[in-house]
């Protein structure tokens, strides 16, 4: 088989050349354009999911389909050691710009852009010398006394607030997308709670769209009680078998190739239905195939050349940045569970490990704020990575 028609493209983020298995999803998040866009009320979307299911790409999707309305959308990533201003100013300059485009009085997406520049600024430590402050690049002098409090919750009540009116001139809106949003720092997090609240009672067209870790929910629980009815909580998971099989069918048919049932058994088997590993699979069984159609054992051969590329760029990578502790809990935690994705018993790690479960608190803390565990539940504790259980039994 050709490897440069190899349809399959594995890799953090990428869209795959077919997006099975999101069409409620997808179909959800139009209608909250279209109410939103009749004035009616509609809350905020949570998307959360392991890590491999594909929600950056659904991130990704529900920008584009915001774009095709008209909508005004930026798109930021959360990051544990970093506040939220500069991200967040970025990804609104770029959601106004798309705004401007339609707006027919310049002097008032210029105002707009004075509130966001003074409220970006307030992102440089106060007393920072000229030379060491950032400039966001926006071409306008900032506002003063609106959105430049330096209280990030009432800064970001008052730019969300300026946006979506300017939203509203046109008779759109505009859609701020967060990804690792449990990377979001608490104060933060509480921020954007109270801006989400504002906006929805106020029926005001700006929708946050936030994708996690199983755990964002409680995060933002954490920060606002009023956050379970804040949000819409949609839970991404695996691919089902005939969503599976269609995200490799007709990627090979667009190729004038064709795969064999029993191949499609033995990459539903191998993959689990994890989009990620369904393109990395299926790029390896491409290439390992002479012929079409792909057989099961073209599946079987290019296993552990797929498997070989995972253990270096999706498991190794996160694998290496944990501590040696870290690393001792890790693998108690795939022998308590026998490498099944599951969650394991954090009173059952201990004992496996033969130490007190307190003792064990930094390594577990350390783990949760890397994102390479996430607490299932009081006394739980699982992997956020797919397979990671199985593919640490198979370390020295």
């Amino acid at each position: 088989m050709d490897p440069v028609r190899n349809p399959f493209a594995p890799g953090a983020g990428q869209r795959p050349p077919e997006l099975a298995g999101r069409d409620r999803e997808a179909d959800a998040f139009d209608v909250v354009l279209e109410r939103i866009s009749r004035g009616r009320p509609e809350r905020s979307l949570v998307l959360t999911g392991l890590r491999g299911v594909g929600k950056t790409v659904l991130l990704g999707e529900l920008r584009s389909m915001a774009v095709r309305r008209g909508w005004g959308a930026g798109k930021l990533e959360a990051r544990p050691d970093a506040g939220i201003r500069r991200p967040l100013s970025a990804a609104l300059h770029r959601a106004v710009r798309d705004l401007a485009v339609r707006h027919r009085a310049p002097d008032r997406v210029e105002e707009v852009l004075a509130v966001l520049k003074a409220f970006a600024l307030k992102s440089n430590p106060d007393g920072a010398k000229l030379r060491d402050r950032w400039q966001p690049g926006i071409d306008v002098p900032a506002a003063q006394g609106r959105a430049d409090s330096g209280d990030i919750e009432i800064d970001m009540v008052e730019l969300f607030t300026d946006v979506a009116e300017l939203a509203a001139d046109v008779g759109t809106g505009v859609v701020l997308l967060i990804d690792e949003m449990q990377d979001v720092q608490p104060e933060d997090v509480s921020a954007l709670c109270a801006a989400c609240h504002e906006l929805s009672q106020s029926g005001a067209p700006l929708i946050v769209v936030g994708a996690g870790l199983p755990h964002l929910p409680a995060v933002l629980s954490a920060s606002k009680s009023y956050s379970e009815r804040l949000f819409r909580y949609v839970r991404i998971d695996r691919l089902d078998r005939s969503d599976a099989d269609h995200a490799v069918v007709v990627p090979i048919e667009r190729e004038d190739a064709t795969i064999s049932s029993e191949a499609l058994d033995a990459l539903f088997s191998i993959s689990g239905g994890y989009p990620y590993f369904v393109q990395a699979y299926g790029k390896a069984a491409w290439d390992a195939a002479v012929r079409a159609p792909i057989a099961a054992d073209d599946v079987r051969l290019a296993a552990p050349d797929a498997e070989n590329e995972l253990a270096v760029g999706f498991f190794g990578s996160r694998y290496e940045r944990a501590t040696p502790s870290e690393r001792e809990y890790l693998c108690a935690m795939a022998e308590v569970v026998e490498g099944r994705d599951e969650a394991a018993g954090t009173a059952s790690i201990a004992q496996y490990l033969e130490r007190k479960p307190s003792s064990l608190s930094p390594a577990r803390d350390g783990l949760i704020k890397k994102g390479l565990v996430y607490s299932a539940e009081r006394g739980q504790i699982a992997f956020t990575v797919p397979h990671f259980g199985r593919y640490l039994l198979t370390q020295d």
